[in-house]
């Protein structure tokens, strides 16, 4: 069978107060693109449908009208909750969505519960699927006590307790079937891409590749945003955003993995890159070095390698159109003023200017402004 793996699609992301919709739009046409050129049997979003936990009524359209695309032509779509995710918002559009054939989980399911899926490929296929939401501390516990029936052991780590779930999700995992595993979190040792949830990709939030059993013949992560291959007993792969959400991505290469597997056979791994989102890049110079650089369609952010003055960023965005984010060079930075004795000994005027040449920002402009202000308060 074919498998579209996917995540982090961000969907309402604002880049500095720019929105993003109508690339995440274009992306999205893409990705059901592959999925029908490709012919695929079924698509797995890995987690980070939203950007936000409380996502507007455009990011739930985008997003809900390009899972239905998904599903056309009788394919199986499996969409699972990601940090960004409100997975009591996933829950509530799982009995509907199931209806019309698509397999939504937003919270952690015991196997026989909606947590491991049973289905067969339209490839003939039987598959078997254990889906495991992120969990944050605290409901990973809390979905041990589901899964046991019995009190928590709280001495137990993180990655000891997403070891035991992911153990018992793949129990039912047998020779002549289609043995696949999805979940949203951080394993040692992947890249990060630049835009991920920091509080919640630390150390105390990793957990081991060795969770996922030898039976299983490909794990489909989400959460980092750079495509990558993960050590371990098994394929294991993050899709990668199929758009770089913030300029810590530029050098990524947003896509999407297209996945062959047959039963007693490790999945074969195929990258696909999508071209329709904006690019992000920085650059850097003074004024007279950026007026000679192409913007082209780009987002830019922009290194100034000037000193400062008011006005200097309504300038560099004057000559450069996609230029959300401008800030100086380090070189030219104000520094924190130092306290001078005998302040009492000058005017305010001259204290005012003695700060701003202290500080890098001198400017007269700025100064018979202040002059102007003074002389009106103090009449």
């Amino acid at each position: 069978m074919k498998i579209l793996h996917t995540a982090d699609w961000h969907v309402g992301k604002v880049l500095k107060g720019r929105p993003r919709f109508d690339e995440h739009r274009e992306v999205l046409r893409e990705l059901v693109a592959a999925a029908r050129t490709h012919d695929v049997d079924a698509v797995i979003v890995a987690g980070d449908l939203f950007d936000t936990s409380a996502p507007t009524p455009e990011a739930q359209s985008l997003v809900l009208n390009a899972l239905l695309a998904l599903r056309g032509d009788g394919r199986d779509v499996v969409v699972l909750a990601g940090n960004h995710d409100n997975p009591q918002l996933l829950e509530v559009y799982r009995p509907v969505l199931g209806k019309l054939g698509l397999h939504v989980i937003g919270s952690f399911r015991r196997p026989d519960a909606g947590g491991t899926l049973a289905f067969t490929a339209r490839s003939g296929e039987p598959v078997r699927l254990a889906v495991l939401p992120f969990l944050s501390h605290r409901y990973v516990v809390r979905a041990a006590e589901v899964l046991t029936g019995t009190a928590a052991d709280h001495n137990r780590d993180y990655a000891a307790r997403i070891g035991e779930l992911i153990g018992a999700l793949t129990a039912g995992f047998h020779a002549d079937t289609v043995n696949l595993v999805t979940t949203h979190g951080t394993l040692p040792g992947g890249a990060f891409g630049g835009g991920e949830r920091e509080a919640q990709s630390i150390f105390s939030y990793y957990f081991e590749p060795t969770a996922f059993p030898a039976a299983t013949q490909y794990a489909a992560l989400g959460h980092l945003h750079r495509r990558q291959q993960i050590p371990g007993p098994c394929p294991i792969w993050y899709s990668g955003s199929p758009l770089a959400v913030d300029f810590g991505e530029e050098g990524n290469t947003p896509g999407a993995l297209l996945v062959e597997v047959t039963p007693g056979k490790p999945a074969v791994v195929r990258e696909l890159a999508f071209a329709s989102a904006r690019r992000l890049r920085t650059v850097r110079g003074t004024l007279e070095q950026l007026e000679a650089i192409e913007p082209g369609d780009d987002w830019l952010k922009v290194i100034v390698e000037e000193k400062p003055r008011v006005g200097l960023a309504d300038d560099v965005r004057g000559l450069l159109n996609g230029a959300v984010d401008v800030v100086l060079d380090e070189r030219f930075r104000p520094v924190p003023a130092t306290r001078r004795t005998g302040s009492a000994e000058r005017s305010p005027r001259e204290l005012f200017r003695e700060y701003l040449t202290a500080t890098g920002r001198h400017d007269e402009q700025v100064a018979t402004l202040f002059d102007r202000l003074y002389d009106e308060v103090t009449g």
